[in-house]
C-alpha cells in the first residue's frame, strides 16, 4: 500500500460573514515532495494555512497528519504535530539578538553558549549566514527573513510551510535555499509547502502545484506538466500580459527624454553611519531610475532617510532644486516627495485603522473642518481613491489588516499619489504581490513617469529594474559604484558591480 501523505486537508471551508475565504478546499502533500501553492492576494491561501496552524477555526472539513485526523488549536500544538511555518510578515523582537529570537519561547533553562552554537549549526546547515549576536533591530529585511527561517528550521519539522521565503533574498541566496530544501526533502523525506508569487520559482523548485482563486482550488497538476503562462492565467482568471508571469514586462517608457530634463531629486553626499557612505544620485522629471544591489547594502537606510525616519550625518536632499530641511517633521512630503516604503506594515500603514483612514492619514487637512475631521468628506475622499485605484475591500470602515497584500499596496500608492508629488520613491514595490497585482502596479508606476513624476525604484530584483527603469544605479556598501542604461545591461558586468567592483 502507498504510504499515507504527510498532510491532507479535506473539504476545508471558512466564512467571514458573507465572504467565503475557503470554499471546500482539498490539499494533499506527500512526503519527499515540494508542493507549490499559488493564488492571487486574497485567494484564500493564508486563511488555509492559518487554519492548519490553529490560528483560525474551520467551519467544516478535516485536517490529517500521516493519515490521522487532528484538531489543531494553536501553533504550539501544530509544532508538536511536526507542522511549522515561515510567515511572510515577520514576528521578531528587535531589541533581542539573533540567537535569542531563535530560541524565544522554549521551555526550561537556556544556556547561552549552547544556544548560540546550535543556532550557528542550523544556519550553516541551511546556508543562512548570520551573526548570532547581532541585534535584530539593526538587520536588513533580508537578514531578518533569515532569522525567521532559522526559528522555523530549528524545530526540525516534518511538514514545512514557507510563505514567500525568498521575497527579501538575493537570487544567489534563493538558489542556495532551494538547493538545500531539495536535498533535505529527498534525504530526510520531509514535506514542503511553498507559497510564492514568483512563478519561475514554482516551476523550478516544486514537484506538484495547486492553484487557488476566489477561495476555491482551480488547478492541481504535476509541475512538469504545466507552464508559467498557464499558472498565471489560472491565478487571475484571465490572460496576463506576456512576460508578466516571470516579472519581465514590456518596457513602457520608449519616448525620447527631453533635451534638458528638469532635475526633480538630487541626493548629494548622503552619509549615515552605518548604512550610507557619501551616496549621490540624481533623478529627473518623467524618468524611472532603478537602484539595484544585493540586500543589506544601504537600501533600507536610504529609505529611512527619504521617509524622514533618519537624519543623515552629512549630505543633502534636494527636491525640484530646493534643499529640504530633514530635521523638520513632514518636510519631505511638503517638498513634494512621496514614498512607498519597503515594509508597508512597519512604516507605510496602520493596520488597525480603517481603510478610509489609511487613505487620507497624510492629508488630513483635505478632510477636516475648522477643528475636527469631517467624516463625510473623509469617506467621499476615500471612496474616490478606492475607485480610482481599484482597491477591493468589504468596507472602507474595515481595518486595513483585512485587505490582501496587493490591496494594501494600492492603498499606500493611492495615498502617496493623491498628494501630487514631484518625486515618488518605490522601495521593493512588488514584494509579496501576485502577478496580477504586479501588472497593475507596474502600469501605475510607468503612468507616474508619463505624468512627469520622477520615480526612483529601489529593488533587489533585477527583472523589476529592467522592466521599469531606463537607467539604473548599482549600490554597494552604501555607495553608488556605477550608473548605466538598462537597455542591453550586461549580466557579467552587473554581477561584478553588485560585488563592489567599480
Amino acid at each position: 500500500m502507498a504510504p499515507e501523505p504527510a498532510l491532507r486537508l479535506r473539504g476545508i471551508t471558512k466564512r467571514y460573514g458573507t465572504v467565503v475565504a475557503c470554499d471546500d478546499v482539498d490539499l494533499t502533500v506527500a512526503r519527499g515532495e515540494i508542493h507549490g501553492l499559488l493564488g492571487e492576494n486574497g485567494a484564500g491561501k493564508s486563511t488555509l494555512m492559518r487554519i492548519l496552524l490553529g490560528l483560525e477555526t474551520r467551519d467544516s472539513g478535516t485536517v490529517e497528519r500521516d493519515g490521522r485526523a487532528v484538531t489543531v488549536t494553536g501553533p504550539r500544538q501544530a509544532a508538536a504535530l511536526g507542522i511549522s511555518m515561515v510567515h511572510q510578515h515577520l514576528s521578531l523582537v528587535d531589541p533581542l539578538t539573533v540567537w535569542e529570537n531563535v530560541v524565544l519561547g522554549l521551555s526550561g533553562p537556556v544556556r547561552r553558549a549552547a544556544a548560540r552554537a546550535e543556532v550557528g549549526a542550523v544556519a550553516e546547515r541551511y546556508g543562512l549566514v548570520i551573526d548570532p549576536d547581532a541585534r535584530v533591530g539593526t538587520l536588513s529585511a533580508g537578514e531578518r527573513q533569515r532569522v525567521e527561517l532559522l526559528k522555523c528550521l530549528r524545530r526540525d519539522p516534518a511538514v514545512l510551510i514557507m510563505d514567500e521565503p525568498t521575497s527579501v533574498l538575493t537570487r544567489a541566496e534563493s538558489a542556495e535555499l532551494f538547493t538545500v530544501l531539495r536535498r533535505i526533502v529527498a534525504a530526510e523525506h520531509r514535506a514542503v509547502v511553498l507559497i510564492s508569487h514568483k512563478l519561475t520559482e514554482i516551476t523550478m523548485a516544486t514537484d506538484r502545484v495547486t492553484v487557488m482563486r476566489a477561495g476555491r482550488v482551480v488547478l492541481r497538476r504535476a509541475t512538469a506538466a504545466t507552464t508559467e503562462a498557464e499558472l498565471a492565467r489560472e491565478m487571475v482568471g484571465r490572460e496576463v500580459t506576456p512576460g508578466a508571469a516571470v516579472g519581465v514586462l514590456p518596457h513602457a517608457i520608449t519616448r525620447a527624454a527631453p533635451a534638458a530634463p528638469a532635475r526633480a531629486l538630487r541626493l548629494a553626499g548622503l552619509t549615515v553611519r552605518p548604512g550610507l557612505d557619501d551616496l549621490s544620485l540624481t533623478v529627473h522629471s518623467g524618468e524611472v531610475v532603478g537602484l539595484y544591489g544585493a540586500e543589506g547594502n544601504g537600501q533600507k537606510t536610504l529609505g529611512d532617510v527619504l521617509s524622514g525616519l533618519a537624519i543623515p550625518d552629512a549630505g543633502t536632499v534636494e527636491v525640484a532644486g530646493a534643499p529640504v530641511d530633514l530635521r523638520r517633521p513632514g518636510a519631505l512630503p511638503a517638498a513634494g516627495l512621496g514614498i512607498v516604503p519597503e515594509d508597508r506594515h512597519h512604516a507605510g500603514v496602520v493596520l488597525d485603522l480603517s481603510v478610509a483612514e489609511n487613505l487620507v492619514m497624510t492629508r488630513l487637512g483635505d478632510v477636516s473642518g475648522r477643528v475636527f475631521i469631517d467624516r463625510r468628506r473623509l469617506r467621499r475622499r476615500a471612496r474616490a481613491l478606492a475607485d480610482e485605484y481599484g482597491i477591493t475591500a468589504a468596507s472602507l470602515d474595515a481595518p486595513l489588516r483585512s485587505l490582501s497584500g496587493g490591496n494594501q499596496q494600492r492603498v499606500v500608492l493611492a495615498r502617496e499619489l493623491s498628494g501630487r508629488p514631484r518625486v515618488l520613491i518605490a522601495a521593493q514595490p512588488s514584494r509579496g504581490l501576485d502577478v496580477g497585482a504586479v501588472e497593475d502596479l507596474y502600469a501605475r508606476l510607468r503612468g507616474c513617469a508619463g505624468d512627469g513624476i520622477a520615480v526612483l525604484v529601489i529593488s533587489t530584483e533585477l527583472e523589476e529594474i529592467l522592466a521599469l527603469a531606463t537607467r539604473m544605479a548599482v549600490i554597494f556598501r552604501g555607495r553608488i559604484v556605477d550608473e548605466l542604461p538598462t537597455a542591453g545591461a550586461d549580466a557579467e558586468r552587473l554581477g561584478l558591480l553588485i560585488g563592489g567592483a567599480a
